[in-house]
């Protein structure tokens, strides 16, 4: 049997696969995955960590590693004995006929892939969907569109100039970055050994690239992390491609966040938007998705420790420190060091410390403030006027504040050196963070290791005296929440800002040290390398499982998601239930109705002409029992099938029953004290009225409350609370409290389906009709009671020793039945042909029994001549 099947289908229109041959399938072999250790890692990124040059003379190319790259840097904590190989893009425009030498150079000297895409498409992915459309989503920028804007961005050809998060959504630009997905799918194909590699996907320009990976390889290890901020769900929803992005994530095996906020958000969104919710154990988040967990990781990257100190030990620094000192003597230096883009607030911070500047005269003079500005990375309209107001800014404080030979703000806008950036950095007395969204942001990291100098520097030019540092970072970075002793703050609250600009330059000197040995202390352990370690040691946890379950791929297109079920699992076949049912002779029939019988969706719950014909059918044959085991109550049952009478009811979860309309109703436990209601109802009522919505359902035996009208996020939280409260409340009563699909009840110890469906099997026994065919058939958590209570009913001798077992879920998910159907038309299908088989044998009894009639007949006119005939005859 063939570990791996899949369902052929195209992801796109740009796909460019034939729809009727199969989608192309890697089987993986092994039973028992390899230890990590014996694995190679694939690490898969928009740009690869190489620096490309054209020679001088024109004739080839020279390529070296980027050092500052954290790709490169992460192979520090990849064991020593675990191959990397990088799958990239060249920041380099390599011509056609040049692009094989080049990758096969590449391949040989950097275990490096590249990845080539033509420049019109490379515009299209890269500036039309990445930079326009998800960055700025994904940094909390609305797509505001007027119709004016609309109609242009609709007209334009081109979206270079576009301002980010400004026009209407461009379809072809999302089919852009589709397509330049697949190219870096097919780079990885060609590279990829699926049986042993691990593939370690970085960031938003391949938010697709886990589909096709998953597509083709069922079982791949893939691992994902996101650099960037997640937004909250109120933000992402407004993203046209929201739920295909979802799906494309959710084939990861791991899925990795800087911060829990990010983690959250994204949590959120796939509770809003798929009704996918997430479970915590022993420490690990995980969401169930069609039998497979996907883990969450959140951990913030680091820095490269060793490659900071080594830049701490340049002989260039020195000289370039003495001659920073020389021009900074006397001051107190503030540093910002951040990206030429819209978010990273850089007037914000002009506009904090002109402000500090006036509120606190005696810092003028003496404060300065070095703003570097690293090139930008994007283009737009938005970035020239941001461009534009911080040269005002900086004019203007320099005029209203300036001094002869003191200029308060120094603009670096130019590409910085390491070294160069290493020598402010140990001059800063303090660093200033005032980005209004970002991911990470390893500034203040980088800041604090310079400060703290290279371990065994005897540096002339080094800070004398213990080492301290002073950090004012914004709360919407990534690395915030690691910087307990930095000060926080609001960045759009200019004089908040200030106010704490001033109060890291004029702290105590002992507080200023014992903030920065604490920060000092996390840098310096949660570097690159503990980050990377962590992320693959979680990776190789979350796929521990994959050759162990049976796997299969389903869906077309970014629907595409892979079922992983235990290896018993599997659908029902038709042919095989109607061939037992045939030459069976007791039969007992267990049926749930919502969501088995009728679809969970449907407005009208009644059951349909076709199902109460179908159950009627199974009725009139003598040797079925058929029954009804439902939550719903006895009289909405009862009025819905009073057509079937000779079908048997157990409502409320099997609390009371009847085997048919002709015989009463009984309850299948003692007489019950339901004083416990008076307990239950008035805190149910509490979160009724707190929760719109939500609504309280009385039953005979139970209450339930429904949250599924109410917001999805509040109804969860909502319900997760109901159920605590109650379990405190009703801590001494004889009674269980569950949550279930939008519900959350409160019913009698000792009631369920399962034990229900036990107390119906023993009395078929007892009527000397001992059941050798068993069906039954639910959707949700109340029928896996069913379906475990019956899983070893031969053993315990409850029906006869050669008894065809039929438990069978609705819809391909975790259970503990043996057997699943995909929904409830094939359900009723599946009763149908079981119907028909019932009418079949109707008909051939009736057949049988007129035949012996006729022959019973002949045999009577026979005896009847003979005995008219007279004695002694002719």
């Amino acid at each position: 049997m063939s570990r791996v099947m899949t369902v052929p289908g195209t992801l796109t229109e740009l796909d460019g696969e034939d729809e009727s041959e199969p989608a192309a399938t890697s089987s993986v072999a092994s039973d028992v995955p390899s230890s990590v250790a014996a694995d190679r890692l694939i690490v898969v990124s928009n740009q690869l960590p190489i620096v490309a040059r054209r020679r001088p003379d024109g004739r080839g190319w020279s390529f070296s590693w980027d050092d500052d790259s954290l790709l490169l840097q992460l192979r520090d904590g990849i064991p020593d004995e675990m191959e990397v190989l990088f799958v990239g893009s060249l920041r380099a425009d390599v011509p056609a006929a040049e692009q094989d030498a080049v990758s096969q150079a590449l391949l040989d000297r950097f275990r490096c892939a590249p990845v080539f895409l033509p420049d019109h498409l490379n515009d299209r992915f890269y500036h039309g969907f990445c930079k326009r459309q998800l960055w700025p989503l994904f940094h909390y920028m609305l797509p505001f569109s007027s119709p004016a804007s609309a109609s242009a961005a609709a007209t334009s050809s081109s979206v270079a100039t576009s301002s980010p998060g400004n026009g209407c959504f461009d379809r072809s630009a999302w089919e852009a970055y589709v397509l330049a997905n697949k190219f870096f799918f097919e780079k990885v194909v060609e590279v990829i050994n699926p049986e042993d590699d691990y593939v370690w996907v970085h960031d938003y320009h391949l938010l697709a690239l886990p589909t096709f990976l998953r597509r083709r390889f069922n079982r791949l290890r893939i691992g994902f992390f996101l650099h960037s901020p997640f937004p909250s769900s109120e933000i992402y929803r407004t993203l046209p491609v929201r739920d295909e992005i979802l799906k494309a994530l959710l084939n990861c095996d791991l899925i990795g966040f800087h911060t829990f906020d990010y983690a959250r958000h994204f949590l959120s969104c796939c509770s809003r938007m798929l009704g996918i919710e997430y479970q915590s154990k022993r420490g690990y988040i995980g969401l169930d998705y069609f039998g497979r967990t996907v883990g969450i990781k959140i951990m913030p990257v680091g820095v490269h420790m060793g490659q900071l100190e080594s830049g701490l030990r340049l002989p260039d620094r020195e000289w370039r420190l003495s001659e920073l000192q020389q021009q900074f003597q006397g001051k107190t230096v503030l540093l910002g060091v951040d990206d030429m883009d819209i978010f990273k607030g850089i007037n914000l911070k002009l506009l904090a410390f002109e402000n500090m500047l006036r509120t606190h005269p005696k810092w003028q003079g003496r404060a300065v403030l070095v703003q570097i500005a690293n090139p930008a990375r994007g283009r737009g309209k938005d970035l020239e006027a941001i461009q534009a107001e911080i040269e005002q800014s900086c004019q203007r404080i320099n005029v209203d504040f300036g001094q002869s030979g003191y200029s308060p703000v120094v603009f670096i806008n130019r590409d910085v050196s390491s070294v160069e950036k290493v020598a402010y950095y140990t001059i800063a007395e303090c660093v200033v963070v005032t980005a209004v969204r970002d991911g990470m942001n390893l500034t203040p990291y980088e800041y604090i290791v310079c400060r703290q100098g290279a371990p065994g520097s005897e540096s002339v030019s080094e800070v004398s005296g213990p080492k301290k540092s002073m950090l004012v970072v914004s709360e919407f970075i990534g690395c915030s929440p690691s910087l307990s002793g930095a000060i926080r703050v609001n960045p759009w609250n200019i004089e908040a800002t200030a106010e704490a600009m001033n109060e890291a330059i004029s702290m105590p000197e002992q507080e200023k040290q014992l903030r920065h040995e604490k920060h000092y202390r996390y840098v310096s352990s949660h570097d690159v390398a503990y980050w990377s370690k962590s992320f693959i040691l979680d990776l190789e946890r979350a796929c521990r499982d994959h050759f162990k379950r049976t796997c299969w791929g389903i869906g077309l297109g970014f629907g595409f998601r892979v079922v992983a079920l235990d290896p018993h699992f599997r659908k029902l076949n038709m042919d095989s239930i109607v061939n037992a049912y045939e030459i069976s002779e007791s039969r007992a029939i267990l049926l749930d109705y919502d969501g088995t019988l009728v679809p969970q969706t449907s407005i009208n719950k009644e059951p349909s002409p076709e199902v109460l014909n179908i159950i009627n059918t199974l009725c009139s044959d003598s040797r079925n029992i058929v029954f009804l085991v439902s939550g719903r109550d006895k009289d909405t049952l009862g009025k819905w099938f009073s057509s079937c009478p000779k079908l048997g009811i157990a409502a409320e979860h099997g609390y009371i029953l009847r085997w048919s309309s002709k015989e009463e109703w009984q309850t299948c436990t003692q007489a019950m004290d339901f004083g416990w209601m008076q307990m239950a109802k008035p805190v149910m009522n509490l979160y009724t009225e707190a929760t719109d919505g939500s609504y309280i359902e009385r039953k005979e035996s139970a209450l339930v409350w429904h949250h599924q009208d109410a917001d999805p996020g509040f109804g969860s939280s909502q319900a997760k609370e109901l159920l605590d409260h109650l379990e405190s409340v009703l801590a001494n009563e004889p009674v269980s409290v569950k949550s279930g699909q939008f519900i959350v009840e409160v019913k009698p110890q000792g009631v369920s389906k399962g034990i229900v469906a036990e107390r119906i099997l023993a009395s078929v026994k007892e009527r000397g009709k001992q059941a050798d065919f068993v069906l039954c058939i639910g959707d949700d958590r109340s029928d896996e009671d069913m379906f475990e209570n019956i899983a070893d009913i031969i053993k315990r001798n409850m029906v006869a020793p050669r008894t065809s077992l039929f438990a069978c879920t609705v819809g391909q998910k975790p259970s503990k039945a043996k057997f699943y159907l995909d929904d409830t038309f094939e359900v009723v299908a599946m009763l149908s042909a079981l119907a028909d088989a019932t009418g079949a044998e109707l008909k051939s009894d009736s057949a049988d029994e007129l035949a012996a009639s006729i022959s019973s007949l002949d045999i009577g006119d026979e005896q009847s001549e003979s005995s008219d005939t007279p004695i002694g005859g002719s």
